[in-house]
């Protein structure tokens, strides 16, 4: 909040002072005047050019006579429309295979957990060993050891 009074402040300060140095500017000397009129010049001279914003070449893929001139086509025969089309279409096909592939290896990892789930569940039913001798802590323990 005080920053805003402060901005306020000073915004009224400086209308002051532009104010008194309107009403003041006929009665000073001309020497003066033109003293001051020289140091502007020289320093709108020394000032550094404002830099000038310069638009990036974009890469636009093209394939040979889309939306060329001549015989191929002329510029409004309706081929920008198309090649808009076509090169949306043409950035959805990467998204498009990553989509495909990630869920494909996913698919694949959940096919070889369980591959390895039916594994351990098949060789503990064909075990002679009861289920609960799996249960037992001791058990884990010597058969990590034995391992």
């Amino acid at each position: 909040m005080s920053n805003a009074l402060d901005h306020k402040e000073t915004e009224f300060a400086l209308k002051v002072r532009c104010a008194l140095l309107d009403e003041n500017i006929n009665s000073l000397p001309a020497a003066l005047l033109d003293k001051l009129a020289a140091a502007r010049r020289m320093a709108i001279a020394r000032k550094k050019p404002e830099k000038v914003a310069v638009a990036a070449p974009i890469f636009a893929p093209s394939l040979a006579g889309v939306g060329a001139t001549g015989s191929l086509g002329t510029a409004g025969s309706g081929h920008a429309g198309k090649r808009g089309r076509f090169s949306r279409l043409a950035l959805a096909w990467p998204l498009l295979a990553l989509v495909i592939g990630l869920a494909g290896i996913a698919y694949w990892e959940d096919q070889q957990r369980t591959a390895e789930l039916a594994d351990i569940d098949a060789a503990m039913l064909s075990d002679n060993l009861p289920l609960d001798a799996y249960l037992d802590h001791g058990f884990n323990a010597y058969l990590t050891r034995n391992h």
